[in-house]
């Protein structure tokens, strides 16, 4: 499971790893800080696609060597990355970063309830997406790091060889994972018509849109308050990510027993925090400085701990959904998941753009709030099924 972990530790990481190399790369390679962005935007919206496409093409393929391949797949543009004379061939080879980004997260998701007994399946899930928690903790940090010290295209070397080991880790340590279902691209619309399988998509594009409309633009509201510089905002930024790993766990223990408890929950807290960090802000004489920023970060670590346990908990309801077709359902998650994540900025912007930063953040705390909805849909349709049980069968449950 460490070693899955890994490979969505360098899959997340390679994703976010020109946040912090724009300019550098922009000048490099004589574009704008604009064009370079597409560096962040393809791959995201490949790995929508290639979630499904990547699944449902490979058959029957033993995910092992599956996995195996998307991992050498992602080595090798790294390190071609590296070397990329212009724009349009490193925007290239961040297409082949998508297909991995996608086709890993869809086969690794649902490996924990494949790799250790029912019992612990929630935690071995936690721990798979440890890995994404880490990358945005310590990955790119250290990938901008080393941009800082050895230029841009060192910073995608070293992510080169890191994919590259966890490779060989990957082919060593995992044991056969013969394709569990039938992929097909058939599988993906009969799985549509659950209803519950419909309403875990809904509550994932309502969390993850709700925690990017804000957190897109959380920098810049934390720059406003005052006697804020950059090493304040890296310390609440570090301590926002800190408790998303820990959020990762806390939920990963509780869903296996109550999902429909930690989603409502995380649904609530983001729905109230993430419109709080706006009015933080707002504080603006000097002698406040201390406060506001004490306030800030109680407030980013109580948001890192609820959006922490987002990934573990709607994956862990989608197999519940979908044990059938637990591939099917994480290739569904991870589309739905990165549609969300551009959904969500697309929205703050919007929100940004007619209103105010404090606007993006109201946002994102309203969508969070309204995946209590699905929620209390799915709570209320598995009480009529118990109840139609009962009806069925009316004599009393033994002891």
């Amino acid at each position: 499971m460490v070693a899955v972990a890994g490979g969505t530790f360098s899959v997340v990481t390679t994703e976010m790893l020109p946040v912090g190399l724009l300019s550098p790369v922009g000048t490099d390679l004589g574009v704008s800080d604009g064009t370079a962005g597409l560096t962040m935007t393809v791959p995201g919206l490949v790995a929508a696609a290639a979630a499904p496409l990547v699944t449902g093409a490979a058959g029957r393929l033993d995910r092992r060597w599956l996995l195996v391949a998307l991992m050498g797949l992602l080595a090798a543009a790294n390190f071609l990355a590296a070397a990329a004379p212009s724009i349009a061939v490193l925007v290239g080879l961040r297409v082949l970063v998508g297909v991995s980004i996608g086709g890993v997260w869809a086969v690794a998701a649902g490996l924990g309830a494949r790799l250790v007994p029912a019992r612990s399946a929630g935690a071995a899930t936690s721990v798979v997406f440890s890995g994404i928690a880490v990358a945005s903790v310590l990955g790119v940090p250290a990938g901008t790091l080393v941009g800082g010290w050895g230029g841009w295209r060192a910073a995608f070397a070293v992510m080169g060889a890191v994919a590259s080991v966890v490779t060989v880790v990957l082919a060593v340590l995992l044991p056969p994972l013969p394709a569990g279902e039938a992929a097909s691209f058939r599988a993906l619309p009969r799985l549509l018509r659950g209803r519950r399988v419909r309403l875990g998509l809904l509550i994932v594009l309502l969390l993850v849109s709700g925690h990017f409309a804000g957190y897109t633009f959380v920098r810049p509201v934390l720059e406003r308050l005052p006697g804020a510089d950059s090493g304040t905002i890296g310390a609440l930024m570090l301590a926002y990510g800190v408790a998303g790993v820990g959020g990762n766990f806390l939920a990963g223990t509780a869903v296996t027993h109550r999902p429909r408890v930690v989603l409502v929950t995380i649904a609530v807290v983001l729905g109230a925090v993430v419109p709080t960090v706006s009015w933080v802000s707002s504080v603006s004489s000097v002698s406040s400085v201390r406060n506001g920023t004490a306030v800030a970060a109680g407030l980013l670590v109580v948001w890192g701990l609820a959006y922490g346990g987002v990934s573990v908990s709607t994956q862990t309801w989608l197999t519940a959904a979908a044990p059938e077709a637990r591939e099917a359902a994480s290739a569904l998650f991870v589309a739905v998941f990165n549609v969300a994540i551009s959904v969500g900025a697309l929205l703050g912007g919007r929100a940004v753009d007619a209103v105010s930063l404090s606007g993006a953040l109201w946002l994102g705390g309203l969508l969070a709030l309204a995946a209590v909805v699905p929620l209390g849909l799915a709570g209320r349709g598995r009480a009529n099924g118990r109840a139609a049980e009962r009806r069925r069968d009316p004599s009393p449950a033994r002891p």
